[in-house]
């Protein structure tokens, strides 16, 4: 659960001078900057008095191998994000030419040519053409932009097409950009300073929507705030189990090296056509590399508009869940407890007399055991008592997903024999409503809204359990129990 901070020598690749990190918005300061709670999984780190007077107001600039160690835990803990404008350079005198641009298309030559014609002139792009029904008119609009085409004799998905153009990448960089998005003049250069990290292997904007040329819909301004692809305002280390646990590749970029490192192979997975992002970067960070999400960076992605075509792909991507749990098994689970935890959701949803006795009952023993794995410091009991109310939280946060997204089905069918799964389940829908609602601020209106998020929610379930059933298998749709606690 604590882990105490020394002074450890430099390691090999260590974070170089002028590296700036802070402690993020979810991280907890107490006893006088001696104690730190957050991270992904949580953990209470003690720091000695030397780690305290590096970190200074919430910020320590690498300046010694001491320094680039404790930046470096701090990062690893998920506690601290680097802060992207006060990163140093790489050294790369044009820092443009030792990235490559692969965009893996198929048709749809309006929207090459717009992302060409965003991609900075200087940086050399390799559009892989994905078998389209019309090569003529992309290679067209390749050949006007000064782009390298690679015509695929098969179609062999985004995946794929992306391997392809990855196998003729020779810059020390490779950013992923998909046909239907725009980047800004600053999104390469301000991505690419995160690899001054030796151990970043990936990182990725942003993702906000395109403002549509005739004009918004309550699709588009719904995906304009509650996107897929939009993974929020705060910067994130990307792991399983992190706030940000995988990163879209509408649009990142890696480290060449790290895409061809023997521990995960080449690239993308190519047998995959959904939930290859994912994938990859769990494989990433399996092998050991750094992956990182950058929000104060953004590119711009064009979002569907018609209700068919909204609702079709996301109950696609709801489909690459087994297929993740074919490779990762219960890292892909939908919801994560612990017995305490458990105990205490269980005995919510019975809705009985008892029900808010045993909540409470669990949750009192939990902040006592965790106390007791705490240091003796001034504001244990207080660290304890945050510490249990986050993962009730979590918890009940968790379950209203299940109900009204990953275990929509069953929870219609309860709702029909009971009345207190029903009234579970409307709980669950309009209290996410309102916070989404409230938390997005999108413009529209709550009952547009909530209509909006609720479809969101059945079409991605509809998926989920669609691959479920084509598989033979409940994997994707299983929560998992973890008798260890993951605060440390």
């Amino acid at each position: 659960m604590s882990e105490r901070l020394l002074e450890p020598a430099a390691a090999d690749g260590q974070l170089p001078d002028g590296f700036v990190v802070r402690l993020n918005r979810r991280t907890h300061v107490a006893d006088g900057g001696g104690t730190i709670v957050g991270g992904a999984p949580t953990r209470v780190l003690y720091l000695t008095a030397a780690a305290r007077t590096m970190l200074s107001g919430g910020r320590l600039a690498v300046s010694s191998p001491a320094t680039a160690a404790l930046a470096e835990r701090l990062i690893d803990a998920g506690i601290a994000d680097p802060v992207v404008e006060d990163l140093p350079d790489l050294g790369v005198p044009d820092l443009l030419t030792a990235v490559t641009v692969v965009v893996p298309a198929h048709d749809r030559p309006e929207a090459v040519a717009r992302l060409l014609g965003s991609i900075p002139r200087s940086v050399p792009v390799i559009v892989v053409d994905d078998r389209s029904q019309n090569p003529a008119a992309v290679r067209r609009v390749v050949e006007r932009h000064g782009a390298r085409l690679i015509a695929l004799p098969e179609n062999r998905g985004p995946a794929g097409a992306r391997n392809a153009g990855l196998a003729a990448v020779t810059t020390p960089f490779v950013a992923f950009i998909d046909s239907d998005m725009v980047i800004d003049a600053d999104t390469l250069p301000l991505l690419l300073r995160h690899f001054s990290d030796p151990r970043l292997g990936l990182v990725a904007p942003r993702i906000a929507g395109l403002e549509p040329a005739d004009g918004p819909n309550w699709i588009t301004r719904y995906e304009a705030a509650r996107s897929s692809l939009d993974l929020g305002a705060e910067p994130s280390i990307v792991r399983p189990g992190a706030r940000v646990s995988w990163l879209p590749a509408a649009c990142l970029i890696a480290r060449t090296a790290a895409l061809t490192d023997p521990a995960i192979g080449v690239g993308f997975s190519p047998g995959m056509r959904v939930a290859e992002d994912v994938d990859l970067v769990w494989r990433l960070c399996d092998a050991g590399w750094r992956v990182r999400y950058e929000p104060a960076v953004e590119a711009r992605h064009e979002h569907r508009r018609t209700v068919r075509d909204w609702l079709g792909r996301k109950a696609y991507y709801g489909t690459g869940a087994d297929l993740l749990a074919q490779r990762h098994g219960d890292t892909v689970a939908p919801a994560v407890y612990t017995p305490w935890t458990l105990v205490l959701v269980v005995a919510l949803l019975a809705q009985r007399r008892w029900s808010l006795p045993v909540a409470a009952g669990a949750a009192a023993v939990a902040a006592v055991r965790i106390g007791t794995r705490l240091r003796p410091t001034q504001h244990r009991t207080r660290i304890a008592l945050r510490l249990t109310g986050q993962g009730a939280l979590a918890a009940t946060a968790q379950t209203a997903e299940l109900l009204s997204r990953h275990w929509w089905p069953l929870a219609v069918v309860g709702s029909l024999l009971s009345r207190r799964v029903r009234r579970a389940t409307v709980v669950a829908a309009a209290a996410d409503a309102v916070y989404e609602h409230a938390r997005t601020r999108t413009g529209m209106g709550l009952l547009s809204f909530a209509l909006a998020r609720r479809l969101d929610d059945l079409a991605y379930g509809a998926g989920v359990w669609w691959g479920a059933v084509r598989a033979g298998s409940s994997r994707a749709l299983r929560p998992v129990v973890r008798v260890r606690s993951r605060i440390r």
